[in-house]
């Protein structure tokens, strides 16, 4: 067999996750290259050596597992909470004046918090406002596990929890269950079906060369905190490609750390990382 060396495997690693994602992983991600692998290998049950498991992964195999063991989902619900009220008290309340459908669109859904802290945003000024708002949210990521995760929409709770910002009151919208386990009592949340039926969760990469939307059809588009595992040229293209499904007028959120790069001229900041598009890219 021939021999490798573990940078050799991480290297490797790194060009077939960025093949078949876009996904870049820094120099200093070693441990958890180290830590995934060993994930991965769970979640293929496969007991062989990793660059044959690599091999089979290049072959076509276990592609699914490979990109589920390798991207990460760090998210909670109300997650930069100023967006969620800048859409309640800026957003919403406009596009219900105009009347008609809203759409939004959730690009890096993970495990599901963050659309479902739009669907409660959106509920919180119905009730507001007394009036009626027809809006849906399609959701996407990359991780077939986090997808169904979220379309399952069972949460841990805890009472110390600071997730939810002082507007929302959770048990408008989730149902509460306790359950016993070894370490105790757990308790769970369950999103309840007035939010689920709002949002449709699926399958996308940002890396893709084209989106399966139409131009100018969301109202909402929601790209936070996800960027920042692209390279910076592939970050300026997926937001180029993003931004022809904004409407003229609609808002695109981007994550803390994260800019609107060449689409600078073709936007006013409204808010902090908030942008309301002006014009159509050329």
């Amino acid at each position: 067999m021939k021999k490798y060396t573990t940078q050799d495997a991480h290297n490797r690693i790194k060009k077939l996750l960025y093949s078949l994602t876009g996904i870049t992983l820094a120099d200093n991600k070693d441990i958890m290259i180290s830590n995934r692998i060993d994930k991965l290998k769970r979640d293929s049950k496969y007991q062989g050596d990793i660059m044959d498991l690599l091999d089979l992964v290049e072959s076509g195999s276990y592609v699914t597992e490979f990109i589920n063991s390798f991207t990460t989902n760090k998210t909670h619900f109300f997650r930069e909470d100023f967006h969620f009220l800048d859409l309640k008290d800026r957003v919403l309340p406009k596009l219900a004046k105009e009347g008609g459908k809203i759409q939004m669109y959730c690009s890096a859904s993970s495990t599901g918090e963050e659309p479902y802290s739009m669907a409660m945003t959106v509920l919180e000024t119905k009730e507001e406002l007394g009036k009626y708002i027809d809006a849906s949210i399609v959701a996407t990521d990359i991780d077939t596990n986090v997808l169904q995760y979220a379309a399952n929409g069972i949460y841990r709770f805890s009472k110390s929890s600071k997730e939810f910002p002082n507007w929302i009151k959770p048990q408008k919208y989730f149902k509460r269950r306790v359950q016993k386990n070894l370490a105790g009592e757990e308790v769970l949340i369950k999103v309840k079906d007035e939010l689920k039926k709002m949002i449709t969760f699926k399958v996308m990469n940002l890396n893709d060369n084209s989106y399966p939307y139409q131009n100018n059809q969301f109202d909402v588009i929601f790209c936070r905190n996800v960027l920042i595992y692209f390279s910076a040229e592939d970050q300026n293209n997926i937001l180029k490609k993003l931004f022809r499904h904004l409407k003229i007028g609609g808002t695109l959120y981007l994550g803390h750390s994260e800019n609107p790069q060449d689409l600078i001229n073709y936007v006013s900041r409204v808010g902090q990382n908030i942008f309301v598009k002006e014009k159509e890219i050329n």
